[in-house]
């Protein structure tokens, strides 16, 4: 695969495991690190320097990518308006490239309104949970700005959310033929909007969408076969962090999940992912280095 360009940044596929840091500016996040009080819509100042704060200790660590969210995909969520989701991201967008201008930045939404600001504002890609289905102009913003997009496999359904009060709430899982042949399929239909609205294809990640209308099991199977979606011939991209089937596994709530994170983490780079979306970046990279140590020796 050919190194993807961002900026100044090259990502050099297959040498080392990229890590992804969660920084989610919502009040209602399934893992309970949403940096907005619940009361609020938008972020005060108070919420600005808890952003950068985060960021800073996420760099310092050595995070690559900074992944900013406005809204919550947690199951049972609603919808934010494009409006109150630029409010909650544009500054801290802008504070963080403030203090740290080489920092990378995506910008973790569907709509197409949100992503053009956002890329404005100095965000370097996009994370989209819909791959490109859930804002038909989404594809075209990516291509105008040159932001390479990650484009996630999503069956979930709103309606079809378990509920359990300690463990949290989880998507059901949806009717698949046979899983991994579903959600090739499905992420090279994802591959097909992007291509035809001129992104080319070494600005494409795909991500599995562990969590996203599939059971427990399909989840476990996925990260243990995700060396059959690298085989589409682009990056990968494994978001397992505090997921609510490490949480069923094991049977804790979100804020205990942290080993059970860890050996997803560690499996789904032997298998294959180029890039962790965590929230525990701290360990988790620990967790990538030692594993990089093993599978990537030279």
């Amino acid at each position: 695969m050919q190194p993807m360009q961002i900026g100044s940044r090259t990502l050099r596929w297959g040498e080392r495991t990229y890590v992804m840091g969660i920084l989610n500016l919502t009040p209602d996040s399934f893992s309970g690190d949403g940096l907005l009080p619940s009361a609020l819509a938008s972020p005060p100042k108070g919420e600005e320097e808890e952003a950068i704060l985060q960021a800073r200790r996420f760099l310092v660590a050595g995070v690559d990518i900074l992944d900013v969210g406005g809204e919550s995909t947690r199951p049972g969520s609603q919808p934010v308006p494009a409006e109150e989701e630029l409010q909650r991201v544009l500054p801290a967008i802008r504070a963080i490239l403030a203090e740290f201008p080489e920092a990378l930045i995506s910008i973790d939404t569907y709509k197409a309104v949100v992503a053009e600001e956002a890329l404005r504002a100095g965000a370097g890609m996009i994370n989209d949970v819909w791959g490109l289905r859930g804002d038909p102009e989404l594809a075209a913003v990516a291509a105008r700005y040159g932001a390479p997009v990650i484009l996630m496999h999503n069956r979930s359904k709103p309606a079809s959310v378990e509920v359990r009060e300690r463990l949290g709430n989880a998507y059901l899982g949806a009717e698949y033929q046979e899983l991994l042949i579903d959600v090739k399929r499905e992420l090279m239909e994802s591959v097909a909007i992007a291509r035809a609205a001129g992104i080319p294809d070494e600005h494409i990640i795909l991500d599995p969408g562990l969590g996203f209308g599939k059971t427990v099991k399909q989840n476990l199977e996925l990260i243990n076969r995700l060396d059959e979606l690298r085989a589409l011939g682009f990056p990968i991209l494994l978001g397992p962090s505090r997921k609510s089937f490490i949480g069923y596994t094991l049977n804790l709530p979100a804020d205990q999940r942290l080993e059970g994170t860890a050996a997803t983490v560690a499996i789904g780079i032997a298998r294959g992912a180029d890039i962790v979306r965590v929230h525990d970046v701290e360990a988790m990279l620990q967790v990538v280095r030692m594993t990089d140590a093993i599978i990537r020796q030279k």
